[in-house]
């Protein structure tokens, strides 16, 4: 069975944020609905969620800066109506928690699969983490994101987020505290990264969701 839902193990690898983005909030609502049921909600609320993101995504859409921001915009959204509808049912810390796990878990697996089959087939891991990066930035983040490069050679690439749309959009909306959500979706592809086997380490010592003035992606070559 294919896992490689995000095709991150191909060679030249080209983001699809429409495709990509479609997976992300089938499997997000899905996990949202079961939420749900386990709290005593009845119906499934996959239809009103949808409709409510369609609404929301239309009263936003002066936000949709270039074709990135348009599927980056309801990725978010689908978040904000996830909270909205499950805070005044559950709670807000438990459905804060909720959505974190629906954003998290339904595709970890195949982000996580697909980037170490990536790593592992290519014969510099490092050269080849740093395109990956360097092509989501220009495909699937675009201008809604701002990114500074302090370092980018053939031993360190260093890209710092100094402005985060998924943040901003959740502020506008009184939710900043879905944030931290979206920077733990990373969390499924920098497990694939194995030090000692790819020759190459990642860190990231905070994010602006978690109150860091920035959010610091460093990539750095281990001694063999």
């Amino acid at each position: 069975m294919d896992t490689d839902h995000f095709d991150l193990a191909a060679g030249d690898y080209v983001p699809d944020p429409e495709r990509d983005t479609a997976l992300i909030v089938d499997a997000f609502f899905a996990s949202i609905a079961a939420t749900a049921r386990d709290h005593g909600v009845a119906d499934d609320p996959t239809g009103e969620l949808r409709i409510r993101l369609t609404e929301l995504e239309a009263a936003n859409a002066d936000r949709i800066v270039d074709e990135p921001a348009r599927y980056n915009l309801r990725m978010t959204l689908a978040l904000v109506v996830a909270y909205r509808f499950l805070a005044p049912r559950i709670g807000r810390e438990p459905a804060v928690s909720a959505v974190r796990r629906a954003l998290v878990e339904p595709t970890g697996s195949a982000v996580q699969a697909g980037a170490r089959a990536m790593l592992d087939a290519a014969a510099d891991p490092f050269a080849a983490m740093a395109d990956v990066s360097k092509s989501r930035e220009k495909h699937a983040f675009g201008a809604g994101f701002g990114f500074e490069r302090p370092v980018d050679d053939d031993h360190q690439y260093h890209v710092h987020v100094v402005r985060c749309f998924y943040h901003e959009v959740l502020v506008a909306h009184s939710a900043a505290e879905l944030t931290p959500a979206m920077c733990a979706f990373d969390s499924n592809w920098i497990a694939a990264i194995d030090p000692d086997k790819h020759g190459f380490r990642f860190d990231r010592a905070t994010t602006i969701g978690l109150g860091g003035r920035h959010c610091p992606f460093h990539f750095d070559r281990v001694s063999q």
